[in-house]
């Protein structure tokens, strides 16, 4: 199916040597790419392929009879993160969610959890969907479920929505739902830096348990803890569609220290 965001995708990827190509496709290195080349093994939408040349989004890449391919697809994918891994590409983290995921094709996260929360995390090669859900001035939401350490009130309540006083700054009004005696759920637009906690901990509570359960119209439902999914065809058009007036670009309503964090932490 069509998708503006995987046609906007293709459109700005750009053209990369042959040698390159086939390095990143895992056939071999950039040098035994060069010998393969060399000795005409190597073709390019049917003709035999010359040193240097640049490779574009489309074209067929063959070794032998054999096509390889760079993964030029756009993937986004549904992670149910479990608890103790760390949203890092640091390789030297041996609990990283890039480690841990060991997918195939190079994706980065959509707005980190930290080690201690769970739940759902987007993965993508798309990095103009990364800045659009992320940038704070686009307002998009994300859905969380919050355990605490003791029982929760209207008072709770009230403040949560409101705004509370965090890294010099007060956070936006969000929806706020009492799930539980313990337990509420907080729909925030915003990402600052350990946000849920920091607010629970200014007045007086505890985070228990973190749960992300929706970024957008991307929910939880159905994923089992640790495992992934590609989103649909019909998840990627609803995307498209909520991102269609979102910027990319930095500025915009959002504050400093929103500026400053980001892609916070919860």
């Amino acid at each position: 199916m069509s998708n503006r965001i995987r046609e906007e995708f293709i459109q700005k990827k750009e053209p990369v040597r042959l040698n390159k190509y086939l390095s990143e496709a895992g056939v071999c290195s950039r040098r035994e790419a060069d010998r393969l080349i060399e000795t005409g093994k190597v073709s390019v939408d049917g003709k035999r392929a010359g040193m240097g040349m640049k490779i574009y989004p489309g074209q067929t890449v063959k070794v032998g009879n054999k096509t390889v391919s760079r993964q030029d697809e756009m993937i986004v994918l549904a992670v149910n993160k479990p608890r103790g891994i760390v949203c890092t590409e640091e390789r030297r983290e041996r609990d990283s969610i890039v480690r841990f995921l060991n997918y195939p094709v190079r994706v980065t996260y959509i707005g980190r959890l930290d080690k201690d929360s769970r739940g759902l995390l987007l993965m993508t090669n798309n990095g103009d969907i990364i800045n659009k859900i992320m940038r704070a001035a686009n307002y998009h939401e994300k859905e969380y479920k919050v355990t605490v350490d003791h029982e929760i009130t209207e008072d709770f309540l009230k403040k949560m929505s409101r705004g509370v006083a965090i890294l010099d700054t007060v956070t936006r009004p969000c929806k706020v739902e009492k799930l539980g005696k313990y337990t509420f759920k907080i729909i925030l637009t915003q990402g600052l830096n350990r946000q849920i906690r920091r607010m629970c901990e200014a007045l007086g509570y505890e985070v228990k348990d973190l749960l992300r359960v929706r970024v957008m119209n991307i929910t939880l439902d159905g994923l089992k803890e640790g495992k992934y999914r590609k989103l649909t065809d019909r998840e990627l058009n609803e995307l498209d569609q909520l991102l269609e007036q979102s910027s990319s670009l930095p500025g915009g309503r959002e504050s400093r220290q929103e500026r400053k964090d980001g892609a916070g932490k919860k």
